[in-house]
């Protein structure tokens, strides 16, 4: 068995998302609230990874930021990043241990459904060869879409993260034939990807309603969630909300198994 795609012992990783911290500082200006302490607050609550994305209008992480949490942060960090020049260039600087490639439009409020691998391939494959020879782990942020899937093998990425939005706001909405539908095609897509050797993660708008489904799935490795974990740190703090996210996590595995 592809050691790469083999159950985790505690269920997923938990990567935890600060892009929503940088929003709220940067909507005010300063440097407060601080996205990278945020991080370390996320870290004590029991975060495995930390999750950022720069994009191209710096509307919530700046070059700084990244540059501070290479610096101050020992935990591994995951670059969210659009497949352009000037983002592989700042990449290479970096050098982080994990990088997710992702769409990106200037004009959405979040990221938009997944990377068209099948339709860029050569412009995706190209650029997870250049970030793995800097040492980089390379995740493909796509749909549960069997072509997405195959062009993300073919283009030696190592892992995928599956979009798991339509999914998570069915879940929210209460529509449970929505959320059937849309959780086959992610069970489909978590048994392709294993059969290409891929390590499956998966992420965007769980919240911990819709997290333990995903939790309680054995081969995905890493669930990566921001906006609502965010959120709910409003109420009962970074490391609490962490901590209850972890909680759901386990919990499912557990269950699970």
């Amino acid at each position: 068995m592809n050691p790469l795609v083999e159950p985790a012992p505690r269920g997923p990783l938990l990567g935890v998302n600060i892009d929503h911290v940088a929003t709220l500082r940067n909507a005010r200006g300063g440097s407060f609230p601080d996205p990278v302490q945020a991080a370390l607050h996320a870290l004590r609550g029991g975060a495995d990874i930390i999750t950022f994305h720069l994009r191209e209008d710096r509307r919530h992480i700046r070059d700084d930021d990244v540059r501070r949490l290479r610096e101050q942060l020992g935990a591994p960090l995951n670059f969210e990043s659009a497949v352009t020049p000037e983002m592989l260039d700042l990449i290479e600087q970096a050098r982080p241990p994990m990088v997710c490639l992702v769409p990106e439009r200037r004009q959405e409020l979040t990221t938009e459904g997944g990377l068209d691998v099948r339709g860029q391939f050569e412009r995706v494959r190209d650029a997870c060869a250049r970030l793995a020879a800097c040492g980089c782990r390379v995740s493909l942020f796509i749909e549960a879409d069997p072509a997405q899937i195959e062009a993300a093998a073919a283009s030696a990425a190592p892992c995928i993260e599956l979009h798991t939005g339509a999914f998570a706001n069915a879940v929210e909405a209460g529509d449970e034939a929505a959320s059937a539908r849309h959780l086959a095609r992610i069970r489909d897509g978590i048994a392709q990807a294993a059969a290409a050797g891929l390590q499956t993660n998966a992420g965007h708008g769980l919240t911990l309603q819709s997290t333990p489904t995903l939790a309680a799935m054995p081969r995905v490795r890493e669930l990566h969630i921001g906006h609502a974990l965010i959120g709910h740190a409003l109420f009962v703090g970074m490391e609490q909300a962490v901590r209850d996210f972890k909680a759901q996590i386990e919990r499912a595995a557990a269950q699970a198994r």
